[in-house]
C-alpha cells in the first residue's frame, strides 16, 4: 500500500510518545472507558484525550459513545484497531525523487 508523506508523519508522531505506546498495549487487552484509563494512568482526561486523538487520527484506535442502562451520561470507549507498521527506505524514496 502506498502511503502519503502526511500518513507516514502521522504514524511516526502517534508512536513517538511513551504514554501512547502504553495506551496501545493497554488497549490491546480490552476496550477502556476514558475515565478508567485516566484513573489507571494517573493523568487528566484532557491530556489523555489529546494522546488518544493522535492515535485515532493515525488509525491505531477507534472510539464510540455509549449510553448504559444504569447511567444516563454518554461514555466514550476506546479500543485498538488491527495494525501493522513497517517502514523501509523504498517507502521513503518516492517522496524525494
Amino acid at each position: 500500500m502506498e502511503r502519503t508523506m502526511q500518513q507516514v508523519v502521522s504514524i511516526g508522531e502517534a508512536i513517538s510518545h511513551p504514554l501512547r505506546l502504553k495506551l496501545l498495549c493497554m488497549l490491546s487487552e480490552r476496550e477502556w472507558y476514558i475515565y478508567e484509563l485516566a484513573k489507571e494512568l494517573g493523568v487528566s482526561r484532557q491530556v489523555l484525550y489529546l494522546h488518544l486523538k493522535r492515535l485515532e487520527k493515525a488509525g491505531f484506535v477507534e472510539s464510540d459513545l455509549r449510553l448504559e442502562a444504569d447511567d444516563m451520561r454518554a461514555k466514550k470507549f476506546f479500543r485498538l484497531k488491527e495494525f501493522n507498521v513497517s517502514l523501509g527506505i523504498n517507502d521513503l524514496r518516492p517522496f524525494f525523487e
